[in-house]
């Protein structure tokens, strides 16, 4: 981007909400349900004469999420009926909220908030050739939308802020939010000026994934900037990702609200929220977990790595793991190493949770017994592999294995005097000045006992004996 142009991006997030039923019927809502058209009902259905209720739970969690994000909750609600005619919405209309959202304002990861609202999601279309298959499964699912400020300046930012809330909505286990399964897509709002006069803007749509929507931010303010530069107009209009070409297109003009003719939905009560005892602020506070900026203030004030913080706060089944060994007094750095290289390397990668073959006594044991030099950091590594795989105490494993820690001087240092006699030249180069002379014969010593020699006692053993 000319450094002359600065970029202006706001986004809108929708996330799906893990209720038991959807939004205004008592259809199942069922992500992983893969029978098309199975939990549906006259309802989602649009059939006429029919009454929607609203879902209690769902508007508690958007309300949990504006309390934990710092926004004002609302005192009056409403909903309203978003008209549109397409064929994923067979009422003709959205039920959704306009005027009096249930949350004003807030904040995450230092972008501020202008909204955050619920409404209904719309059926899954599917595209074959020259005909389209509706699924009507994800009709009625409850929807959260949230809306930020226009005050994001960079696709990198963006797409951090979407990973944040991603993060912030599974620790307060009320969305899933995988953008893999849509249930959680962003859109972008960019425009580019030379000023702080916002330019004109466009809405990128449906980008499912972070790295897509990284990507088409990033095209688009190149292209917006493309136009300007060459002294022509920027059209405010909808675009979409194509991922083959890796560039944005022209899907429709930008609709307005007057586009939408919304109105409040005369079959839905108004809420007075202060009036409904289960949407208190003091009780839903109480029902707000850490959030993950607290948890990573958690982690760093232990010492340990960045990029050991963020395993820990990705994870946090992990993260408690890490945090009990450190309050039963093992050592920050090197549990963060054993789980974050060595155990993570047993789970290939995954940090999802799992069940573990060894119990966390165990895993504490372990450490321990690394922070006592009852065993080496070699023995460590074997002995949680055999853990993890097989089970079992880490002491039975290291007395059964030989993987104690050998600080016998006498046994040592035999083993040393022929390691010595075995290799002429290295001692001839340790006695020329080769220091690494000496961490080979180290080396032989620790193979010769399988990882299980004390390395300090043996350096000094070696040091001693070639003077």
């Amino acid at each position: 981007m000319s450094s002359e142009y600065k970029a202006t991006i706001g986004l809108e997030i929708h996330a799906e909400l893990k209720t038991e039923t959807k939004m205004f019927c008592n259809s199942k809502n069922d992500p992983d349900e893969k029978k098309p058209n199975a939990n549906i009902c006259p309802v989602c259905m649009g059939h006429p004469g029919t009454l929607p209720v609203i879902n209690k739970e769902a508007v508690k969690s958007v309300l949990k999420v504006g309390l934990a994000l710092q926004g004002n909750l609302a005192d009056y609600t409403e909903f309203d009926r978003k008209n549109y005619f397409y064929p994923d919405i067979p009422k003709g209309y959205q039920i959704s909220q306009y005027k009096y959202p249930l949350v004003s304002g807030g904040e995450l990861n230092g972008v501020k908030l202008t909204r955050i609202h619920l409404e209904e999601d719309t059926a899954l279309s599917k595209h074959k050739g020259n005909y389209s298959l509706i699924d009507f499964n994800r009709a009625g699912v409850p929807l959260m939308e949230l809306v930020t400020e226009p005050v994001i300046t960079s696709a990198k930012q963006a797409a951090a802020f979407a990973k944040e809330l991603q993060l912030t909505l599974r620790y307060m286990n009320v969305a899933d939010a995988n953008m893999e399964k849509g249930e959680m897509r962003v859109e972008a709002n960019v425009s580019v000026s030379k000023d702080s006069k916002l330019g004109t803007k466009t809405e990128i749509k449906n980008l499912n994934s972070f790295k897509i929507a990284e990507k088409a931010i990033e095209y688009e303010i190149e292209r917006q900037t493309g136009i300007l530069e060459a002294g022509e107009k920027v059209v405010q209009e909808t675009r979409g990702w194509d991922e083959n070409k890796q560039e944005t297109f022209s899907q429709r003009q930008k609709e307005g609200s007057s586009d939408y003719r919304y109105f409040p939905d005369p079959d839905l009560p108004k809420l007075k929220l202060s009036e409904i005892k289960e949407f208190g602020s003091i009780g839903l506070a109480n029902e707000i977990p850490d959030l993950p900026s607290e948890k990573r203030e958690l982690y760093r004030e232990t010492g340990i790595k960045a990029e050991d913080v963020e395993v820990f706060v990705q994870s946090p089944f992990l993260g408690e793991l890490f945090l009990s060994a450190v309050k039963a007094g093992a050592s920050p750095p090197i549990t963060a190493n054993y789980i974050t290289s060595d155990l993570i390397g047993l789970m290939g990668g995954n940090i999802k949770e799992q069940k573990f073959k060894f119990s966390i006594k165990s895993f504490f044991e372990l450490l321990r017994m690394l922070s006592k030099g009852e065993i080496g950091s070699r023995a460590g590594k074997d002995i949680l592999k055999i853990m993890y795989e097989e089970g079992g105490a880490p002491k039975s494993i290291a007395k059964e294995k030989g993987l104690y820690q050998q600080n016998d001087m006498t046994e040592l240092r035999a083993l040393a005097e022929k390691i010595i006699s075995e290799n002429d030249s290295v001692i001839n180069d340790y006695k020329s000045g080769q220091g690494s002379a000496l961490q080979f014969l180290i080396g032989q010593a620790m193979k010769e006992t399988k990882g299980s020699a004390n390395p300090q006692v043996i350096s000094e053993i070696f040091t001693d004996l070639l003077k």
